[in-house]
């Protein structure tokens, strides 16, 4: 059985020479995203069909509202543009409706498109609500408060729904170029991830472990979360930095109220090794300004010279409770918490520096004699792919 789904756009709407190449990217999203369902796109005057066959409906709408430059959409029925049939589908609707007990107030909200049709948008309402009105008993029209509404848009055809859902707004993935997150452990990171793919960047993940000194546990927990975020993300890599080395060499080297910084400009280079090698333009952290001792101002500073590519900071002027709603809201959070540490966390000094000067830390940085450990370390990282809809396929 095939269906149909009205797709709402937003910002991409506004955009003007270059529109077409956002439509075509998130036409291209949403195929991907629905891999291995058959599914037919097509976009007509600022609107997007999708025709899905046999698709669960969970499914269309999990991956419709986790698909960037979506504001929202609509399982949809479609006829000719003649007030018989169309009364006949909204008829149906108001029906179901009403079997699910979603109220007896209603209305009819019309947009007409095409102008050379004998009504305008009120009197196409006026009519199809009273189709409805005499085919169903006890039902009461409310235009101000309506307990739910049947939608017409008289377009090539028309186009009759329902009750919609929101979609997430943004741009389409990849439109910005492509980028690498810092993924840890922690809450900050997906959360990062999230804001940069709904400015349409692609992004790969770069996580830093450290066996022995940190567990298989935590790594796993790092694999939960790209999961979690490969669905707004368009599927993402993960790529699992062996860092012990690295750690290990810094912590022989350098003050210890120094090693957090340091091995945060290490990873740091190693991101943009892989950033680079990726064909990637920015890295992307969850860094907050002042949250912790390594993102003080200063310390911003000194990480920053270690690479030359720009770094993405959305949440660097955001506090915890905001950082913890969105977290929690793209499902997050209960992974996030869980009590296994990160490398970061695990070798924090108990008195870490928090205004480095700048000159004397850089050059405690320079003299370190890593050789080829970071371009070791970025060389043998291990990928592991998540697909946007992993969660959905059955196994």
């Amino acid at each position: 059985m095939k269906d149909l789904y009205l797709i709402k756009i937003g910002e991409i709407a506004l955009k003007k020479g270059n529109k077409k190449l956002f439509e075509k990217q998130l036409k291209d999203n949403i195929k991907k995203n629905l891999k291995p369902y058959g599914s037919q796109v097509v976009i007509k005057s600022g609107r997007f069909y999708l025709e899905v066959e046999d698709v669960p409906d969970e499914v269309v709408s999990s991956v419709l509202s986790t698909t960037f430059g979506i504001v929202g959409f609509y399982k949809t029925l479609s006829c000719p543009k003649e007030l018989d049939p169309i009364g006949e589908l909204a008829l149906s609707l108001a029906r179901q409706n009403l079997a699910s007990g979603k109220g007896n107030k209603f209305k009819v909200e019309t947009r007409r498109i095409d102008k050379s049709l004998p009504m305008d948008s009120y009197e196409y309402s006026r009519e199809i609500g009273g189709i409805i009105f005499e085919g169903i008993e006890g039902l009461e029209v409310d235009v101000r408060n309506p307990d739910w509404i049947i939608h017409v848009e008289l377009r090539e055809k028309a186009y009759v729904y329902g009750y919609g859902v929101q979609g997430p707004g943004g741009l389409p993935v990849s439109v910005a170029g492509r980028g690498t997150l810092l993924l840890s452990g922690g809450i900050d990171s997906p959360v990062a991830g999230y804001l940069m793919a709904k400015r349409g960047l692609k992004l790969d993940a770069v996580y830093f472990h450290t066996p022995p000194y940190t567990s298989n546990e935590a790594h796993e927990k790092v694999k939960q979360l790209a999961g979690i975020i490969a669905p707004w993300c368009c599927g993402i890599n993960l790529l699992s930095v062996p860092f012990t080395d690295v750690q290990v060499k810094i912590n022989q080297s350098v003050e210890p109220s120094y090693t957090t910084l340091h091995a945060r400009a290490a990873m740091m280079k190693i991101a943009e090794m892989i950033t680079r090698e990726r064909n990637g333009g920015c890295l992307v952290t969850g860094e907050a300004l002042s949250q912790v001792a390594s993102q003080t101002m200063e310390s911003l500073a000194f990480t920053n010279r270690a690479v030359t590519l720009p770094v993405f900071r959305p949440l660097v002027g955001m506090d915890k409770e905001e950082i913890i709603k969105i977290s929690r809201r793209i499902g997050a959070f209960e992974t996030s918490t869980l009590p296994y540490d990160d490398c970061c966390a695990m070798f924090a000094p108990q008195h870490p520096e928090t205004r480095p000067n700048f000159e004397k830390t850089t050059n405690m940085f320079e003299a370190i004699d890593f050789g080829d450990l970071l371009e070791e370390a970025a060389s043998k990282a291990e990928r592991t792919w998540f697909p946007a809809n992993g969660n959905l396929i059955q196994k």
